[in-house]
């Protein structure tokens, strides 16, 4: 029991889990934007690296924004003669 008090040092648990709940949804959030905007040096390094979702905030707001395509104007249909309807 000793080694464990050692391990976490003089984090009391409930301090952890308050930890653990913020930081594993920004961690994933931005794990699911960064593998979909395919960054795949920003996922790795999500992964691996803890900064308590300091790094998965700036991730998200800072370098997770797609870029927009350029917006096609699209042409405008020929105009058609309208058929008479025989009654």
């Amino acid at each position: 029991m000793m080694e464990n008090a050692l391990l976490m040092g003089s984090i009391p648990l409930w301090a952890l889990v308050l930890i653990m709940v913020w930081t594993i949804p920004w961690k994933g959030v931005a794990l699911w934007r960064s593998a979909r905007n395919g960054h795949m040096i920003w996922f790795v390094a999500l992964l691996l690296v803890n900064t308590i979702a300091i790094l998965e905030i700036i991730y998200i707001f800072g370098f997770s924004k797609k870029k927009m395509p350029a917006v096609q104007v699209k042409a405008k249909p020929a105009k058609t003669t309208k058929c008479k309807r025989k009654r």
